[in-house]
C-alpha cells in the first residue's frame, strides 16, 4: 500500500488532520517525564531518557485525537547517540498506538546523500554484512533547494519504501520571506517555483501522491493558490499556535480531501497546561481534541 493510501485510510479511520508536533526541550520536560530518571550517568543520556519519556506520555495522552507524528529530529540528535535511540523509541511507541511518523528532518544534498538520507529515514542501506535498516518512519521532509536532481533520490527511495516525502515551499517562519517570496525574473515567486516542481514529481494521476509540500499556516493566503499548482500534493500545514497559524484559515487545503490538509502543531499542544492550569496529559488532550475538530468541520 503506498503511503498515500496509507495516509487517507489513517484519516478516515481516525477522523483526525492533526500531526503532533514532538519537540522536546530537555529543559522544558513534563514533570512525570523527570521521574524515575537515573540519578548518575553521562547527562546525554540521562536526557535521553527523559525525553523518551515525555514524548511517549504525550503521544499516549494527545495521540488519540492525531494522525500521525512530527518528530523533529534536531531536537533528539543533539543529544548525540542517545538522542537517537530516543528517538527510534519514541518512532516504536507512536506506531504501536497507530500512529503516521513523518520525520522532520528537511534533508536536502547531492544525490548520492541524498539517497543516505532517504535510507537513513524511510529505507535501508545495503552492505556486505546485509541491510541495515534506517528509522522506520513513514515520511519525511525535504529541502528542494539543491534542484530537481537533489530531490529524485528522495523521492525513489521513499517510493520504494511506500513512503512519503514533504517538500518545503513555503515555510512557517517570518525569513522565508527573504527567499521563498522573491520574485522571479520569469514571474512568479519562488515558492510558486517550488510548487511547480513538486507537481512535476507527483506525476499525473487522481488521487492524493505520496510527494507533498510543506506550507506554513502562517500564510493561508497562499494556500488556495498552493491547490491549484499542487491539486494531488497533500499540504503539511505547520505553524498553528504558538506561531499564530489558524485552523480556521486552512479550508482550502481541503479541496483534495480530507487527506489532503495535515495541521500541525507542536508547542501549543505540548505546553497546553502552562495556559490551561491543570495536569499535562488531560490539558495536552483537550488541545488536540479542539484541533482536531476544528479542522475536521473544514473539510
Amino acid at each position: 500500500m503506498t503511503f498515500a493510501e496509507r495516509l487517507a485510510d489513517a484519516v478516515a479511520a481516525r477522523e483526525s488532520q492533526i500531526v503532533l508536533g514532538l519537540d522536546p526541550d530537555p529543559a522544558r520536560l513534563w514533570p512525570e517525564a523527570l521521574a524515575d530518571v537515573p540519578a548518575d550517568g553521562p547527562p546525554a543520556q540521562r536526557a535521553a531518557a527523559a525525553v523518551r519519556r515525555h514524548c511517549a506520555a504525550l503521544i499516549d495522552a494527545a495521540g488519540p485525537a492525531c494522525v500521525a507524528v512530527k518528530p523533529q529530529l534536531a531536537c533528539f540528535e543533539r543529544l548525540g547517540a542517545a538522542g537517537w535511540t530516543a528517538l527510534a523509541a519514541t518512532v516504536e511507541h507512536a506506531h504501536a498506538a497507530g500512529l503516521l511518523v513523518i520525520a522532520d528532518a528537511k534533508r536536502g544534498d547531492i544525490d548520492v546523500s541524498a539517497l543516505a538520507y532517504a535510507q537513513a529515514l524511510v529505507g535501508a542501506t545495503p552492505t556486505p554484512f546485509g541491510d541495515v535498516p534506517g528509522l522506520g518512519a513513514d515520511a519525511f521532509t525535504a529541502n528542494p533547494l539543491l534542484g530537481v536532481d537533489a530531490l529524485d533520490p528522495f523521492v525513489g527511495c521513499a517510493r520504494a519504501a511506500d513512503a512519503g516525502i514533504f517538500v518545503l515551499v513555503r515555510t512557517s517562519n517570518p525569513g522565508a520571506a527573504d527567499v521563498e517570496d522573491l520574485e522571479l525574473a520569469g514571474g512568479g515567486a519562488v515558492w510558486e517555483r517550488l510548487a511547480r516542481i513538486v507537481a512535476g514529481l507527483a506525476g499525473p494521476g487522481e488521487g492524493l501522491s505520496d510527494v507533498g509540500a510543506v506550507v506554513g499556516a502562517t500564510v493561508p493566503e497562499h494556500v488556495a493558490r498552493m491547490r491549484e499548482l499542487m491539486p494531488r500534493a497533500p499540504l503539511l500545514l505547520p505553524g498553528i499556535g504558538a506561531q499564530g497559524g489558524r485552523v480556521e484559515d486552512l479550508a482550502p487545503a481541503f479541496a483534495a480531501g480530507r487527506a489532503g490538509g495535515l495541521i500541525s502543531a507542536s508547542r501549543s499542544i505540548a505546553r497546553a497546561h502552562e495556559h490551561a492550569g491543570c495536569e499535562p496529559r488531560p490539558a495536552a488532550r483537550a488541545e488536540a481534541e479542539r484541533l482536531r475538530e476544528a479542522a475536521w468541520s473544514l473539510a
